[in-house]
């Protein structure tokens, strides 16, 4: 497809949903594929997202075709980036794939001080690394362990601590979008969460 060089672009993240590992299917290929010219690339990020760019005239129309082959688009810039998870190995019901997709439906895209980045492990090998984001759940039998303060990059890294222990999922669900609120409405413009953390303390999450 050629959009042409005055055509202005917006840059959408998409995937393919929460599900069994970070996947694409054929279908979904080819719908992507259909807006994009042959010496551009897609960009793949450390979050189970692609990048691409869209004619921004036709943004709702793409995105409506793409979320019809079974993607999921999220915006770009300051906001809760969706649910990074692990490749839910046991099966659906026993890794909290349902918790997972309410989550990420509940705080995926609100805007933010500073990108947010949430994480989801199934079990405790942690392979959704959840102990290296902003806020990371790992899932212990039928509870679920509340994460706070990863720092994956930068020579000042270190993993999260524990917040909060042995939810229900309603309680993780309200737990979690309390501190994203929390943040949305304390933080200073491109504060980090980490930053944010560090400033106000980990007992404001839970007062």
């Amino acid at each position: 497809m050629n959009r042409g060089d005055n055509v202005k672009k917006i840059k959408i993240a998409i995937n393919g949903g929460i599900g069994f590992g970070a996947k694409l299917n054929s279908k979904q290929l080819i719908t992507i594929s259909k807006y994009m010219n042959d010496d551009e690339e897609l960009e793949l990020t450390t979050f189970q997202q692609l990048y691409i760019e869209i004619p921004e005239d036709k943004k709702e129309a793409i995105i409506e075709e793409f979320e019809s082959v079974g993607l999921a688009c999220y915006p770009v810039g300051n906001f809760v980036k969706s649910l990074k998870t692990c490749n839910f190995c046991k099966g659906e019901i026993e890794e909290g794939m349902p918790v997972a997709k309410e989550l990420n439906q509940r705080i995926a895209g609100k805007p933010v001080p500073f990108t947010l980045k949430v994480a989801y492990t199934g079990c405790p090998i942690g392979c959704g690394e959840p102990m290296l984001s902003d806020i990371g759940i790992m899932k212990m039998k039928d509870h679920y362990n509340l994460y706070v303060g990863g720092k994956a990059k930068g020579k000042d890294a270190e993993v999260g601590t524990l917040l909060l222990e042995n939810l229900t999922p309603e309680e993780l669900y309200d737990s979690v979008e309390k501190i994203v609120a929390l943040y949305a409405q304390n933080g200073k413009k491109r504060e980090t969460f980490y930053k944010f953390l560090r400033r106000i303390g980990r007992e404001q999450l839970i007062s």
